[in-house]
């Protein structure tokens, strides 16, 4: 778990890609925390580091949350956001601990559950660390990352985990968000590594920051794009308080 905080300040540009029902828009907001939005309707997920980070952008219509960690689930961030009107998702163990008021806007998907939510296709992927221990940050069966289909496009959010073979199984995703940062999750060759197994068309490098500062992801980049130059690693800043 990473602890974060930021100031108001401007985050980097949003991304747009095309889809069958308009175009899909990308933004990252900071370390795990970014926003989608398609056909009038907005995805938060794992919003974090402050409520300030949100300020000028479009309300919530579904919160996805990946874990219980506060980097992921952040009370203090979610009761200071305008999120009374949106569908929280997320798995059992996240729900457990939030407040009652944000108990009544959720529901439960767990490891291997599918739902669909204002026509976005939603499935809930196990994230976990490997070796598999009794005493993993991150044991099975707790977190999700999910796959939505969105439009004609799947986007993948890997939430934290490390190269395990759920992720390696994934096919024709068209967007992923790929953490790594040790000690939580995996480090840039296995981040690379799996990459280069499931083949997004597009991946970010997200949730990079660990114990030590950020991860190379330049060093990621380069070695996905000697390998197989159709994926386009795309290199954004989800750290703007850095």
């Amino acid at each position: 778990m990473v602890t974060l905080t930021a100031h108001a300040q401007k985050l980097t540009p949003a991304d747009r890609m095309k889809t069958n029902g308009g175009k899909l828009v990308i933004q990252p907001v900071m370390h795990a925390s970014l926003v989608l939005q398609w056909n009038a309707k907005t995805i938060w997920v794992d919003p974090s580091g402050g409520a300030n980070l949100y300020t000028g952008l479009n309300s919530p219509h579904i919160i996805l949350l990946t874990d219980i960690h506060g980097d992921h689930m952040d009370l203090k961030t979610l009761e200071a956001l305008p999120i009374h009107n949106a569908k929280i998702i997320a798995p059992q163990a996240v729900i457990d601990k939030l407040p009652a008021r944000m108990k009544a806007q959720a529901m439960a998907l767990n490891n291997g559950d599918k739902m669909e939510v204002m026509d976005i296709h939603i499935k809930a992927l196990p994230m976990y660390n490997l070796p598999e221990t009794a005493d993993s940050r991150h044991p099975k069966g707790r977190g999700n990352g999910y796959v939505l289909s969105i439009g004609t496009k799947k986007v993948y959010i890997s939430g934290d985990t490390e190269d395990i073979p759920e992720m390696r199984d994934l096919d024709d995703i068209d967007v992923a968000f790929v953490c790594m940062n040790l000690p939580f999750t995996m480090d840039v060759d296995q981040a690379a590594d799996a990459v280069l197994n499931f083949k997004p068309k597009v991946v970010y490098p997200y949730h990079y920051r660990g114990q030590k500062g950020l991860s190379d992801v330049n060093a990621f980049k380069a070695k996905v794009e000697a390998k197989n130059r159709k994926i386009e690693v795309r290199l954004r800043n989800w750290y703007p308080a850095l």
